[in-house]
């Protein structure tokens, strides 16, 4: 009787695993040439399970092949076509979907999700989903017309953008236009943003896109126009200089700053001090101005001297044979004569003697001199 119990908990706990490590996909997925599509593959963790193994194989034309494998040695992409196109997502327990990016017509086929679970005593559980994945190329569809933020009716001097949007395969080229007078259209941009920095009142109008693939060559879609109103702002008046100079307050200085005065505005006048300070200097120079205009006057107003020579005495060389002692020191200087009150020069061998002797001749000389010599005055 025990043993049957045993058996029955142990297919029960069984079952129950089995429920909650059962993985959940999808039978069909249709992707489009050029996109990406993700193939669901989820499960329910449990204690006591720990992933062990994660693979997904493909089989197309009767031959599987393993795509990529998750161990404990990390990620692996086995099948070259697939290197850099496929990835699984990490750190995410109970998710084994795949993601495959830039899809390919080759890729159509069958997508097997396998998950292997390691119990505590460590028996195996296996559990795998199929999907398969059928990649076409779609034609694009007709595209739609976004307006940005501020709507179709933008005031000016504002920035806005409309922007085209359709679906298909990728990749999808855009093209705007604005439609003019008589049907004719303006081409704008090649973009799928028509974008202006600056609306102007001329930017007012109709606009339309047109979004076209590789599909269908030629087929070209094309949006419903939309029309773009731009408001002229209100025109603001502009203070004048003497509304301007009263409305304005005044500015106060902040610690050692200099005060800043306003372009336009009429200076201050400057502190009293200054006129004080240009009155003196002003002064001053008016009276050095007066003083040396009198001084002036008065030196013009004084006698001029002028000393007249009426006769001219020949005296050359002074004379004499009396032979006096004299006593000369010896100096180098030119051959000049020189002649003082008390000394004359003498040339000896080259060498001037500076002689100092009492002559009375010489005090008669100097005394008949100064009798040549008169002062007339000059008016």
């Amino acid at each position: 009787m025990g043993e049957v119990v045993q058996l029955v908990v142990f297919v029960m706990a069984f079952i129950s695993c089995n429920a909650l490590l059962d993985l959940s996909g999808v039978h069909q997925v249709k992707g489009t040439w050029m996109g990406s599509t993700t193939l669901p593959c989820t499960y329910m963790p449990s204690e006591g399970f720990t992933q062990q193994t994660l693979i997904w194989s493909m089989e197309r034309d009767y031959s599987t092949s393993t795509i990529f494998r998750r161990d404990d040695s990390g990620d692996h992409v086995l099948l070259s076509r697939f290197r850099d196109r496929v990835s699984i997502p990490k750190h995410s327990p109970g998710n084994a979907s795949l993601l495959i990016e830039n899809l390919e017509i080759p890729d159509s086929g069958h997508y097997t999700c396998q998950v292997i679970w390691r119990s505590k005593n460590n028996s195996l559980i296996t559990k795998e989903v199929t999907t398969m994945v059928k990649v076409v190329k779609v034609p694009v569809t007709k595209p739609i017309i976004r307006a940005g933020e501020l709507g179709l009716a933008v005031p000016a001097g504002a920035r806005t953008s409309l922007t085209c949007v359709a679906s298909g395969s990728p990749p999808i080229s855009y093209r705007w236009f604005r439609s003019g007078p008589g049907g004719k259209a303006l081409l704008l941009s090649s973009q799928a943003e028509l974008a202006w920095d600056s609306l102007r009142p001329s930017d007012t109008g109709k606009y339309y896109c047109e979004a076209e693939n590789r599909v269908r060559a030629g087929a070209v879609q094309q949006s419903d126009a939309v029309e773009l109103t731009v408001r002229e702002s209100p025109v603001t008046q502009q203070p004048s200089p003497e509304t301007d100079r009263h409305s304005r307050p005044p500015l106060t200085p902040r610690g050692d700053a200099p005060q800043q005065v306003p372009t336009g505005a009429p200076r201050a006048p400057p502190p009293p001090h200054l006129y004080a300070l240009a009155a003196a200097l002003g002064g001053a120079a008016l009276g050095a101005l007066l003083a040396a205009l009198l001084r002036w006057r008065r030196n013009k107003a004084e006698p001029l001297y002028e000393v007249v020579f009426h006769s001219t005495a020949d005296v050359t060389r002074l004379e004499t044979d009396v032979e006096v002692p004299v006593k000369c020191l010896h100096k180098e200087t030119n051959s000049k004569t020189e002649t003082s009150n008390d000394t004359f020069a003498m040339k000896d061998n080259g060498h001037d003697s500076i002689c100092i002797r009492k002559n009375p001749e010489y005090e008669n000389l100097v005394n008949a001199m100064e009798s040549e010599y008169e002062i007339e005055k000059i008016y």
